[in-house]
């Protein structure tokens, strides 16, 4: 029988009391995502088995125990955007990396780290020899948002350009990116996933993207496929970021597999709350000072300024400075009200860590919010590459696991259903 109006399906309070999220509860009842979702949102019951799993899982007050099909790390982890949707297709996360100690601060509020995961914090100390490098727990993926800082040397050679080896990562030495190739020099995981802003590909007339790509091909030996990806299927902000995914061994993986969302694109008012706290519209003099700072650039004839946008309408990118006066997106309050910055917690649902039955914790300052959501990934995009990669990853897992990865509709027992 489904629920009445208000009322919390018997699905959904279990599973909140055993501490299990969508997918968890999905895997453990033997149910597809899309049936697990209408149980949650009592759409229809689930079968009398399904709720007694839940209950003796709430009654121990404990998550299922995943006997993760594959282990992986996470470098330039910020708040662990990457580490969802990896855990999501049955992975254990074993090393993180992230040197900012209020993103770490919000990374273990919304992490379980088992007594055997390292928590780094500059990962270059793991990285200068053989040594350092096997203090890295063993992993089959290893992810990273990695920055990109201008390269070390004056200019790439002609034969990087060219995509030709030339001696190992020399050019490279000095950034960041080196020490991510050293640990997959060291490891040879079966597969990684790298993220950076789109313009990386133009970075110094394309010459930075081509030394990447020469390294991590030519060099390392892994089969490489990129793609910017735009986040707009998924969230109401036009984000686009360029994803870089490698495997050891040449197969079958393709972007052309990614699962893009059915519904209509969304639009700011499935983020918004109502009742916002007054703290978050703009001072009087604060909301003077953008107009006339937009009206001087208009008058210049360039498109400097705030964005002001309603529920119907789509966000700009979220950067890392919105603290300062969230002038890239302002919500519109109407009937000469001053507009308003988004929340913390809207920041969350607009970057896709907060969505669906998935609660993100925010444990610091809006200040280091606003920086953290800013910098960074879309969650469910990344969840998407997750799910594309996993048959890939994990092709001898069992079919609970590689089930993760798609949204058909598993049979229903037709008995158990009101």
């Amino acid at each position: 029988m489904a629920k009445t109006q208000g009322q919390k399906s018997e699905f959904k309070r279990l599973r909140e009391l055993a501490g299990l999220t969508l997918e968890e509860a999905a895997r453990v009842t033997r149910a597809s995502l899309r049936s697990a979702y209408r149980h949650d949102n009592g759409e229809c019951s689930p079968s009398p088995l399904a709720l007694d799993i839940l209950q003796m899982l709430a009654d121990n007050s404990g998550r299922v125990d995943k006997q993760a099909s594959f282990r992986f790390i996470d470098l330039f982890a910020g708040i662990g955007g990457l580490r969802i949707g990896f855990e999501n297709i049955g992975g254990k996360c074993v090393f993180t990396s992230e040197w900012d100690k209020y993103a770490v601060e919000t990374y273990r509020k919304n992490f379980s780290c088992d007594a055997d995961h390292v928590f780094a914090g500059d990962i270059r100390e793991y990285t200068t020899g053989d040594e350092a490098l096997a203090r890295i727990p063993k992993h089959d993926v290893l992810l990273a948002g990695f920055p990109c800082q201008p390269f070390s040397i004056a200019g790439v050679s002609k034969k990087n350009a060219l995509g030709r080896p030339h001696g190992f990562m020399c050019d490279t030495q000095g950034t960041l990116f080196f020490d991510v190739a050293q640990i997959i020099r060291h490891h040879k995981p079966r597969a990684f996933l790298l993220e950076n802003v789109k313009n990386l590909e133009r970075h110094d007339r394309g010459k930075t993207f081509a030394t990447i790509i020469n390294v991590l091909e030519n060099e390392l030996g892994y089969s490489v496929t990129t793609k910017v990806i735009s986040a707009r299927p998924w969230v109401p902000q036009g984000r686009d970021r360029i994803f870089i995914v490698g495997f050891r061994e040449e197969n079958g993986f393709s972007f052309d597999e990614l699962e893009y969302p059915a519904e209509p694109e969304p639009t700011l008012g499935s983020i918004l709350r109502q009742n916002v706290d007054p703290k978050y519209t703009l001072t009087p003099k604060l909301w003077q000072y953008l107009q006339d700072y937009k009206k001087k650039h208009t008058a210049k004839g360039n498109g400097f300024g705030f964005g002001l946008f309603g529920p119907g309408d789509v966000a700009r990118t979220l950067s890392a400075r919105y603290y300062k006066d969230g002038s890239e997106i302002l919500i519109d309050q109407g009937q000469g009200n001053r507009p308003r910055r988004l929340t913390p917690q809207e920041c969350a649902r607009l970057m896709g860590f907060e969505r669906g039955n998935r609660v993100w914790h925010i444990p610091v300052s809006d200040t280091q919010a606003y920086k953290q959501f800013g910098n960074a990934v879309v969650v469910p995009v990344v969840e998407a590459i997750a799910k594309s990669m996993a048959p890939y990853i994990h092709p001898e897992a069992d079919a609970d696991v590689v089930s993760l990865t798609t949204t058909v509709e598993e049979p229903e027992v037709t008995a158990a259903h009101g």
